[in-house]
């Protein structure tokens, strides 16, 4: 579990393709390397990965076809920055909300404006994620835990739109976003499962 507050920014170190999945390596140098260890889960870029390699700074995923499929880790090439965080410890504090890692689909980056010193972003998503999100509440874009300010719905997709202050611009891979960049989205678990509720007729 985690809460969609970065910690630092990962540098994509090595990717080999081994029989359809991926291993790959990414560099973590701004964790203390007694941090991470072989079997941690850790959140790349919103995805929950473990740990299956720990070589000084640098940390060895193996990503199957199944995450593949559902994520854009597979376009990631050596050089790209991502976002890490380490598993939410049971005693620590919940600064952002409730993150599993298990990615709900995938949004594309289409506009940014200034306001005063944050910036507003404005995401688009499928249609099918619509009814999860929803205005003042939570989403996670790229493992960034985000406040939703508006939502507008269209007959096939819907837009949403966040404020993102200067420093989680500065510490994720949010402030080097350009027009059309797919981001991984999460949605808040609590809307996932009144949804599923309703659904039931329970």
């Amino acid at each position: 579990m985690f809460t969609g507050i970065v910690e630092i920014q990962g540098r994509i170190y090595a990717r080999v393709f081994m029989e359809g999945d991926l291993s790959l390596e990414v560099d973590a140098a701004g964790f203390e390397q007694t941090a991470v260890k072989v079997g941690d889960s850790i959140s790349v870029s919103g995805v929950c990965l473990t740990a299956v390699r720990v070589e000084g700074t640098r940390i060895g995923f193996d990503i199957s076809t199944e995450t593949l499929e559902r994520t854009r880790l597979g376009q990631l090439m050596e050089g790209d920055q991502v976002n890490l965080e380490l598993a939410m410890r049971a005693d620590g504090r919940y600064g952002g909300h409730l993150v599993t890692g298990h990615i709900d689909g995938l949004g594309y980056f289409e506009a940014q404006k200034a306001a005063a010193r944050s910036v507003e972003m404005t995401f688009r998503c499928d249609r099918a994620l619509a009814p999860y999100v929803t205005e003042k509440g939570s989403v996670c874009v790229d493992g960034v835990s985000l406040t939703v300010n508006r939502v507008t719905d269209e007959e096939s997709f819907f837009r949403f739109e966040v404020n993102v202050i200067p420093h989680t611009l500065a510490i994720t891979t949010l402030g080097a976003l350009t027009t059309g960049d797919k981001v991984h989205i999460e949605v808040d678990q609590i809307a996932r499962y009144v949804k599923r509720l309703h659904d039931c007729n329970v």
